[in-house]
């Protein structure tokens, strides 16, 4: 098994002002910011704010501004969410009128490249398959990826094809 170690980043969500309820004279949304930003599984948002709570919610949630069901409620000021997995997370202000006013925040985490890399696998034996019986054919066995649907000659004829042109093309 290979381990990889990744580097982890914690966001501070909405800069010096923190998480504060829209004036509607802000350069930039939320959604804006996270937009110029990558996530990964590891990183962290760092929410502070006063009089105000997060909330994260799901999609429908999200998109209703619906307060009333969160999954789960954060709301003392300085606080830390760490993304435990990839996908959508759905972040909006707790406070009533403040998601409609544009306090809501949608972040993508995505796999981060080194975790993605899967530990290494020995290659079969190309004298033996599964059964330990030889090959199939003077071919070859048909490949046990799934998604090579190719055998060893069809690549020989392919090939063979491709020499047979560049011959052509020089005569």
């Amino acid at each position: 098994m290979v381990t990889v170690a990744t580097a982890s980043f914690q966001f501070k969500v909405g800069g010096d002002k923190g998480w504060t309820k829209p004036t509607g004279n802000e350069s930039e949304t939320y959604n804006g910011w996270a937009s110029r930003n990558r996530f990964h599984v590891g990183d962290s948002l760092y929410f502070e704010y006063n009089n105000d709570s997060m909330l994260v919610v799901d999609h429908i949630s999200y998109t209703n501004c619906n307060v009333g069901d969160p999954i789960f409620k954060l709301k003392d000021g300085k606080r830390v969410f760490v993304f435990d997995r990839y996908g959508f997370f759905y972040f909006i202000s707790g406070e009533r009128g403040h998601c409609q006013a544009g306090q809501k925040l949608i972040v993508r985490v995505m796999v981060h490249p080194a975790a993605a890399i899967s530990s290494p696998r020995l290659a079969p034996s190309p004298m033996e398959d599964d059964d330990g019986e030889g090959w199939d054919s003077f071919w070859g066995p048909q490949p046990h990826n799934s998604t090579i649907k190719q055998t060893v000659a069809s690549y020989f004829v392919t090939a063979l094809g491709g020499v047979l042109v560049m011959m052509y093309l020089l005569m």
